[in-house]
């Protein structure tokens, strides 16, 4: 084989190291934690930038020189070049016939006119003397005028070829520079192509065109389009695309320039044939692409003339320009960075920003890839997996402030389902959770001897483990066949379990005081801490607001408040009452985090009843609740978030009624007192 090597110019760092994308879900996990839904944490992270890679921009790095480029385009372009252009032209043509004539008249003034009223260059003088002050109708009245001045002609087919030019490469981007040798054949090649063209577009409209035609088409024609469109729907977009812009450019000057430039082409398309073909190709384009914004004006203030064909690129990368700012404000309903035009990133930014777009979207791509975040009816929400991750992150910045001395455990010395192995095994019964003994397993099968079953094994032996007695059973490319009385547990330290109920207000006021966030993390952190250390624990996380509701798990990180009336802690006590009696034999922890009395209840027929302030009916039934929790032996730990006296005189009661205890922490210590507040409860049981 033969390798060429050579500089690397172009793309990505194929040397790099790929993106390690948990570092990107920990940057959302800090926002998410902070009171972001997992979509805003996510923009958040993609308009910033990647972390650890200060060499890539961000969403608000490209937006930036976006909009700065627009500013330019729109500082610097003045629409109506070409009409000032026509102008000075037609003003040099008239200027060299009258000069022309002055010379045939033998000198006599300007305004003194020649005693033979059929005087012939006197007629001419009057015919320029009457052209409308109109540039287009001046220019259609000379279309068939007798230039005496041969300066004069030639600079009236300057003014001519000019338009004819302009007009096409409005329509056809190069098409000016194709021109530009003034081969007489071209206009004849241009009505070929034109022809051709529309007769393309008829065909597939009837759904009889093939890629084979298009071919054959940029293999004829192919010069005429620079920007090498590879099918037809990629060359009607380059074409609709110019052809609104063209549009625009009418749309943006004054009605009197409007009227003037479209009268200009108006004639030259007639003059050069092509009229009924353009039409024919604009209201197909047109009929294809609706959706441009085709005759909305745009605003600009430069001060330099651009011609036709140069002031349609402008007005058309503007409006890509636009279309990449919306794209990359990322701000409407299942926004996506596959949204974004690639091709139109390169055009405005440069290969480099492709690039910088490539690593955002391989970031975005990558969580959702590795399981991390999933999109649910165009949602998008955070997986378990995720969750789990910011639940460990939440309880990592609790623990740091905890002192490391007070974490403890509680274990029980005896066997059960939980803890360190014991080293001693039993029979399996359904409902163990204990790890299987693999060896144990196949030592029972072996010596059952069952019959082998092919499995294509390699040869060896099983010994008695114990007693190191020779091989009570060989297999021999063969496998073992396993029965259910065969299995074998490893017995483990037995662990109390738990059963907790975090009840979390979700209340509008939460949002208001700003504790809402502390709460969330609050409940990621127990829900954490009970998953890794405490896992027979049975835990459930209860929100209130005008109604209570279990939270899932893979739910917490998108929780928000609720933008409602109401704290309906009689509901999430009605709740937490329901779990506790379904796990009797747990001792039960119920931790209620609020900042407000409460202002709700249930009604008999389910719905929720609120009222301010409260009544002594929603205060009796909540009081109720707390007294059934009380002969269940839960001890009820509330964590205030607010200094009201409505607050603490309700609290107090409730501690009077339950022995629990009452803690009003700061929002950003609410976590450290949760957390040790359970550990504290599950050490004491």
């Amino acid at each position: 084989m033969t390798y060429f090597y050579r500089e690397y110019h172009d793309g990505p760092d194929p040397l790099a190291p790929p993106y390690d994308v948990r570092s990107a879900l920990d940057e959302m996990g800090d926002a998410i934690l902070s009171g972001s839904t997992p979509l805003d944490a996510l923009r958040d992270l993609l308009r910033r930038g990647l972390p650890g890679a200060p060499d890539r921009r961000g969403l608000d790095d490209l937006l930036r020189q976006v909009r700065r480029r627009r500013r330019e385009l729109r500082d610097n372009t003045r629409l109506d070049g070409t009409l000032e252009r026509v102008r000075a032209l037609l003003d040099k043509a008239i200027g060299q016939e009258r000069a022309e004539l002055q010379r045939g008249s033998g000198g006599r003034p300007p305004g003194e006119r020649s005693p033979d009223p059929f005087d012939d260059a006197r007629f001419r003088e009057a015919m320029l003397d009457a052209l409308p002050t109109d540039t287009a109708r001046a220019v259609q009245e000379l279309a068939g005028y007798d230039w005496r001045s041969a300066a004069a002609r030639q600079s009236f087919e300057e003014l001519r070829d000019l338009l004819r030019r302009e007009v096409l490469d409005s329509q056809f981007r190069g098409m000016r520079e194709a021109l530009a040798n003034r081969d007489p054949t071209a206009m004849e090649r241009v009505r070929e192509m034109m022809s051709d063209l529309n007769d393309m577009l008829d065909r597939d409209a009837r759904g009889e065109h093939t890629q084979d035609d298009f071919d054959r088409f940029m293999q004829k024609y192919g010069e005429m389009f620079p920007e090498n469109p590879r099918n037809l729907e990629e060359l009607v977009d380059q074409l609709a695309r110019r052809a609104a812009a063209a549009q625009r450019l009418l749309a943006s000057l004054t009605p009197e320039q409007r009227e003037e430039l479209a009268g200009l082409i108006n004639q030259t398309l007639e003059q050069a044939g092509l009229a009924e073909q353009m039409r024919r190709l604009g209201d197909a384009l047109h009929a294809r692409r609706p959706d441009l914004a085709w005759g909305a004006p745009e605003r600009v203030s430069g001060e330099q003339p651009m011609g036709m064909g140069d002031a349609v690129t402008a007005l058309q990368e503007l409006a890509d320009l636009g279309d990449l700012e919306a794209a990359l404000r990322q701000d409407y309903p299942g926004a996506r960075l596959d949204d974004v035009d690639e091709a139109a990133i390169r055009r405005a930014l440069g290969r480099s920003a492709v690039d910088d777009l490539e690593a955002l979207r391989q970031v975005e791509r990558e969580l959702e890839a590795q399981g991390y975040l999933r999109r649910n009816r165009g949602k998008l929400e955070l997986t378990p997996k995720a969750v789990r991750r910011l639940g460990e992150t939440a309880l990592r910045r609790v623990f740091a402030s905890l002192d490391s001395g007070r974490r403890g455990d509680h274990d029980q010395r005896d066997a059960g389902t939980a803890g360190e192995p014991t080293g001693s095994t039993r029979p399996w019964r359904f409902g163990d959770e204990q790890p299987i003994d693999v060896v144990r397993t196949v030592v029972n099968a072996v010596r059952r001897g069952a019959p082998p079953e092919r499995h294509g094994l390699t040869r060896h032996d099983v010994t008695d483990s114990d007693t190191g007695a020779s091989p009570v059973g060989r297999v021999t490319g063969a496998g073992v066949r396993l029965s259910v009385d065969d299995f074998e547990v490893t017995e483990t330290e037995r662990r109390s379990a738990a059963a907790v109920c975090l009840l979390v207000d979700l209340s509008y006021s939460m949002a208001l005081r700003g504790t809402w966030a502390a709460a969330k993390q609050t409940a990621l952190a127990l829900q954490a801490l009970v998953a890794s250390k405490f896992p027979q624990d049975a835990v459930q996380i209860i929100g209130f607001s005008n109604y209570a509701r279990v939270l899932r798990p893979d739910e917490l990180a998108g929780l928000e408040w609720d933008m409602v009336q109401g704290t309906n802690l009689h509901h999430a006590l009605l709740i937490a009452g329901r779990h506790l009696d379904r796990h009797p034999d747990f001792e039960p922890v119920v931790l209620v985090v609020t900042d407000g009395e409460p202002t709700a209840h249930l009604m008999r027929n389910g719905a929720p009843r609120f009222e301010w302030p409260p009544s002594q009916e929603t205060l009796t039934l909540t009081l109720a609740e707390v007294d059934k929790m009380t002969r269940r032996r839960a001890t009820i730990n509330v964590f205030m978030l607010a200094a009201d006296d409505r607050l603490r005189e309700f609290v107090d009661e409730v501690a009077r009624r339950n022995g629990g205890r009452v803690f009003s922490p700061d929002a950003d210590r609410l976590g450290e007192y949760v957390v040790s507040d359970f550990l504290r409860a599950r050490r004491t049981r």
